[in-house]
């Protein structure tokens, strides 16, 4: 019950955190991306804010020598690292298309959700069907290589069924 105390905390922080700095517009994301017209340097400062934020945690994390088994800090040293195969590749730019075109990314369309516009319900509502149709290609695709690894591993009968 702690833990989702303390995750509740850091979320309405961050959607607060999103407000304040104007984020949650896509206007100053847009903006930001517009380099060669009317360029904002809203965004990098944000980021740069966040880096700091969370290199300090993870100083702060590192340096604590009672981190709990699970925690960020704790995972950090034994993290998986995952192949860059095509998957991500794709994935990566069609996060950064869809964030290009919308000025949204998932963070602040959540919270812009409050506001009742329609972009964050469009935006919002995209990504969960994008979601879905990862996973079911990921099933799809698990399923199929499955059934190939089934296939070379159970030898398969001949036509009188020997």
């Amino acid at each position: 019950m702690k833990a989702l105390a303390w995750s509740l905390l850091a979320g309405l922080i961050f959607g607060a955190g999103l407000c304040v700095s104007g984020m949650t517009n896509p206007e100053n994301i847009t903006r930001f991306l517009d380099v060669t017209g009317d360029w904002s340097p809203n965004l990098a400062g944000v980021m740069v804010g966040a880096i700091a934020v969370h290199a300090a945690w993870l100083r702060w994390g590192a340096r604590s020598s009672a981190a709990a088994p699970g925690s960020p800090s704790a995972r950090k040293a034994s993290a998986p690292r995952a192949p860059i195969d095509g998957a991500l590749i794709g994935g990566a730019a069609l996060f950064g298309v869809g964030w290009g075109l919308s000025g949204y990314c998932p963070g602040p369309a959540i919270v812009a959700l409050g506001s009742g516009a329609l972009g964050p319900f469009v935006f919002a509502s995209a990504m969960v069907g994008g979601i879905l149709l990862s996973q079911w290609r990921s099933r799809v695709f698990a399923r199929r290589l499955g059934a190939r690894h089934a296939s070379l591993e159970t030898p398969t009968a001949n036509a009188c069924g020997e």
